[in-house]
């Protein structure tokens, strides 16, 4: 019991090492007895320690695309405010003109230039947004002369959707609002005034809610993906986190089953056999049963191994003769076609420990050894490419509904062990009609990669 002990605080802590920062599937980690989870019934997941999980939607994704949509637009704007900036140079102070345009030329290059680099958007945005704030304002007091009228609308006007643009990116929601709101009201009242046309009211106002509507719709679209990708995001984590959970709830129910089973099939069973050994038959059985107990002991003691790894059907089957061989009962081996059937080491494990304990539990309770009520091991392949193993006698049977709860062979050592990988066992027996133990098992479907599908790269 001491080693039993140990394999489970080996697994435990080898599950604890996996942490939550990356999620591993059950058929990437060893399991007991060396096998892999995936032959316990889960399919073969994509992610493992060396691929990193895919995220189609994520924060990160969308403030990039967002982030190179301003900077482009913000490009094509600066580009076309160039023709009238050059028109209207003549009108205002050289120097002060010369470093307004300079700081916005350089603050939307920097822009660029950060989206590129992934680096320093918000810095950089939050420079735009300032910048124009204290152009739109010192606009009236670089003109040469303060009460000529402007011929045409300021140059600026076409970068009043950049900052808006810009201080949507770089300030939180309340701010980036009132920026929306006060900045173009600012260019408004600029455009009512001779530096900036003096045009009447009704127009400045127009262009005023104009650009407030273009700089509303480009905030909305923004925090509207971030909230939506927010929402992805989390529900992402959490199912991320559910399957984590539920990997590990199996891995432990599978290790739950494998220990129960592995204490009834030698520490009970030998104890069972040893009590009952009246005679030189049942004293070799004894013996016979508690060698295979410190094996199989021995056995859980190893370490597991990470690679899951395949194990030919016919070395399972191998095993099995070499069983029945050493039983102190004669049962005749069938054996169909198995060379081209593999399966998982701890698939193997369990089908070999099923069948043995379904041909020891014949052993003590179908009837006489002599060989007289025909007991019988039949091992094939099923079209499906699973594995299919028959043990029948025809002894006296038993009536399922009057067994106790407390027997655990049938219901532990041999249903609950093979249904851990993923197969099926089907007893069928009633007084005076013998007993046939019917266990297969399927090999999983593949999982399909999407990225292999045809047409997925479109």
């Amino acid at each position: 019991m001491s080693k039993i002990t140990r394999f489970q605080g080996s697994r435990a802590a080898s599950n604890d090492a996996l942490g939550t920062g990356t999620v591993f599937p059950a058929s990437m980690g060893p399991t007991p007895l060396g096998g892999s989870a995936a032959g316990a019934g889960l399919p073969a997941a994509r992610v493992s320690a060396h691929e990193p999980q895919r995220h189609p939607i994520s924060r990160a994704q969308i403030e990039t695309v967002l982030y190179r949509s301003v900077a482009g637009v913000s490009l094509i704007f600066a580009v076309q405010s160039v023709p009238p900036m050059l028109n209207q140079f003549g009108e205002r102070q050289p120097v002060g003109a010369g470093i307004v345009v300079t700081a916005l030329a350089l603050s939307i290059l920097s822009v660029v230039v950060a989206t590129l680099l992934r680096k320093g958007v918000r810095a950089t945005t939050t420079i735009v947004a300032t910048v124009y704030a204290l152009a739109l304002v010192a606009w009236p007091f670089l003109m040469l002369d303060r009460g000529a009228v402007l011929e045409d609308k300021p140059w600026i006007w076409y970068l009043c959707t950049v900052a808006t643009s810009c201080a949507a990116i770089a300030f939180p929601l309340r701010w980036a609002a009132t920026y929306t709101v006060v900045i173009p009201a600012v260019y408004g009242l600029v455009r009512i005034l001779p530096a900036g046309g003096l045009a009447e009211e009704a127009l400045a106002l127009l262009d005023a809610v104009y650009a407030m509507l273009l700089g509303a719709v480009v905030l909305i679209i923004i925090y509207m993906l971030r909230q939506a990708t927010e929402a992805v995001d989390l529900a992402q984590s959490n199912a991320l986190q559910k399957y984590a959970l539920a990997v590990r709830q199996h891995a432990t129910e599978v290790e739950r089953v494998e220990v129960d089973s592995i204490v009834h099939d030698t520490v009970l069973a030998t104890l069972l056999a040893a009590a009952g050994a009246d005679n030189a038959r049942g004293a070799e059985l004894a013996a016979t049963m508690a060698r295979n107990a410190v094996a199989r002991l021995e056995e859980v003691e190893t370490e597991p191994t990470d690679d899951p790894g395949r194990v030919p059907f016919s070395r399972v089957a191998g095993r099995i003769r070499q069983a029945a061989g050493a039983l102190a009962c004669s049962f005749a081996v069938a054996e169909g076609i198995v060379e081209d059937l593999s399966m998982p080491e701890q698939t193997s494990e369990a089908l070999y420990s099923a069948t043995v304990q379904a041909m020891v539990n014949s052993m003590q309770h179908a009837g006489p050894l002599d060989g007289s009520i025909g007991r019988t091991v039949t091992l094939g392949a099923t079209l499906m490419h699973g594995a299919s193993i028959d043990i029948c006698d025809r002894g006296v049977g038993f009536d399922r509904a009057a067994v106790p709860s407390g027997r655990l062979g049938l219901r532990l050592s041999i249903q609950g062990r093979v249904e851990s990988v993923g197969g099926s066992v089907d007893v069928r027996t009633s007084p005076g009609q013998g007993t046939t133990i019917a266990i297969r098992w399927c090999a999983p479907e593949p999982i399909p990669d999407p990225e292999a599908a045809p047409g997925a790269s479109a």
